[in-house]
């Protein structure tokens, strides 16, 4: 699906902006981005997670969305989808200064990819209680036996992240 006009495209400066919170504002612009993936999962039928990944400098590597529905693939996660775009991106597997910026608290399997790939900080909106692995229900991204434990900055528009998962799954009874 082509991308609209006003949507931010990769290898462009996502910068952060000036918030009231020093902690979570600078993550507002992109968690905006992030949301703008959701809304485009969501479009085609799947669970609006979206995600952001930047370069230490700001700079966007890579999108991604929950594409688990339109390729039959379950690994298809927003996170999964967009460490390996950004990694092809550089050329490396180490994804060493980078921020994934994220609207869902990451599931088990994407914060062993976050462990992995070396991401320097995890930013995410709304907590997963069913599921999360970054503080939620579990802290994988967070056990000091694993030899990298990314920064983790939740609660990001927190609020905008929840009500979209919260308007998606209740236009969508069965799919609970």
């Amino acid at each position: 699906m082509p991308r609209q006009a006003d949507e931010q495209e990769p290898g462009r400066p996502a910068g952060p902006v000036p918030g009231g919170d020093p902690v979570r504002g600078p993550w507002e612009a992109t968690m905006r981005l992030a949301l703008g993936e959701a809304d485009r999962a969501a479009r085609g039928g799947d669970v609006p997670v979206g995600a952001v990944l930047l370069a230490g400098d700001g700079t966007i590597l890579a999108v991604g969305h929950n594409e688990r529905e339109a390729t039959g693939d379950p690994t298809a996660h927003a996170e999964v989808l967009a460490i390996r775009r950004a990694a092809t991106v550089l050329g490396e597997w180490r994804l060493t200064g980078c921020t994934l910026v994220v609207t869902l608290e990451p599931c088990t399997m994407c914060a062993g990819a976050i462990v992995q790939s070396r991401v320097q900080r995890v930013v995410y909106g709304a907590r997963d209680e069913k599921a999360g692995a970054a503080g939620s229900l579990w802290d994988v991204v967070r056990d000091r036996r694993l030899n990298h434990r990314p920064e983790v900055v939740l609660g990001v528009l927190e609020e905008e992240c929840s009500q979209q998962l919260t308007a998606f799954f209740r236009d969508r009874p069965g799919d609970r």
